[in-house]
């Protein structure tokens, strides 16, 4: 396009509303907005509006029998200032949060890195092995078996075995050991939908990079995974750091399936579980919508931490 062309389609532009430009180039487009309208229609119905109406149910005192009662924001309030489970749930979602997203992002990248190195049939090989885990349905009954309350649980066979321990211990029902086994499995499933688009990004890197770089001076692996590596696949990166976040605040099924609802002195309680006890138990749907609203605002604020960080990645 020339620079005249271009410089008469913006006075063009300049001469209609924004509406009118819009609509003006739906019509040029028409063929690939028809092609995406079925997403974005699915996309605004299950996500958008109910999002929409999350937060203006949060303003409200709803009961799904009644008519919503607008309370402004006593929600919010009694939230922060009145439910001391709320606050010991935020707290334990934020320890797992801090522990496993981080280590899984870091442990997916290493694996995909490492896994990246093999030849193409042992890869596959490899990467079905790392993978397995994460779409197990025996993952739990694994981790339920070897963590057992009896005697017949492995951990307890050894440790009694070994005189460390004299009587069994209930692992699943002790607040001491909730949430480090939590932790523990989730890290084991966390190689997941984010450990396979690492590897699709290592395996689109351009290797003319990799001779350019030794051109340039990067002398060891470490610096080729800063400098070549990782700025190469940073739409990956990000997609992964969006599902380790997603996947570390919203852990309430690994502690449902291992400690039951709700955990032993809400050792693993988190915001998930609250979430869950206001929504589908105590049908208050207005308080449950304020607890919603506030995971969302949490990951969109952690999500936005994580894109500035990875921008400076190469730099």
């Amino acid at each position: 396009m020339s620079q005249k062309t271009a410089r008469k389609k913006a006075v063009a532009r300049k001469d209609m509303s924004k509406m009118q430009w819009t609509l003006k180039e739906i019509k040029r487009n028409w063929v690939a907005y028809l092609m995406v309208a079925p997403y974005m229609l699915i996309f605004t119905c299950f996500t958008v509006i109910p999002v929409a109406l999350s937060i203006l149910i949060s303003f409200t005192d709803f009961n799904m029998l009644e008519l919503p009662k607008i309370v402004g924001l006593d929600n919010y309030i009694r939230l922060f200032l009145d439910d001391d489970i709320f606050l010991l749930a935020a707290k334990n979602t934020f320890i797992f949060a801090a522990i496993v997203g981080p280590a899984s992002y870091i442990m997916s990248l290493m694996v995909a890195w490492f896994i990246n190195e093999l030849s193409p049939k042992i890869r596959a090989i490899v990467t079905l092995i790392f993978y397995a885990p994460s779409i197990s349905g025996q993952v739990y009954l694994v981790w339920g078996t070897l963590f057992s309350s009896d005697a017949y649980g492995w951990a307890n066979a050894w440790l009694m075995k070994f005189g460390i321990i004299n009587a069994e211990i209930n692992f699943f029902q002790d607040a001491d050991w909730v949430m480090p086994l939590c932790i523990i499995v989730a890290l084991w499933t966390s190689l997941g939908t984010s450990f396979l688009s690492f590897i699709a990004g290592l395996q689109g890197v351009d290797r003319a990079l990799f001779e350019a770089g030794a051109v340039d001076g990067i002398k060891n692996r470490w610096q080729e995974l800063w400098y070549i590596v990782l700025p190469s696949m940073k739409p990956q990166l990000m997609f992964g750091a969006i599902m380790s976040i997603t996947s570390s605040f919203g852990f309430g099924g690994i502690v449902t399936a291992l400690c039951g609802f709700p955990s032993v002195d809400y050792a693993a309680h988190t915001i998930m579980h609250h979430l869950e006890d206001y929504g589908s138990q105590r049908f208050e749907i207005g308080y449950s919508s304020t607890i919603a609203v506030i995971l969302f605002l949490v990951m969109i604020g952690a999500n936005m931490l994580v894109k500035k960080i990875l921008s400076k990645v190469g730099e």
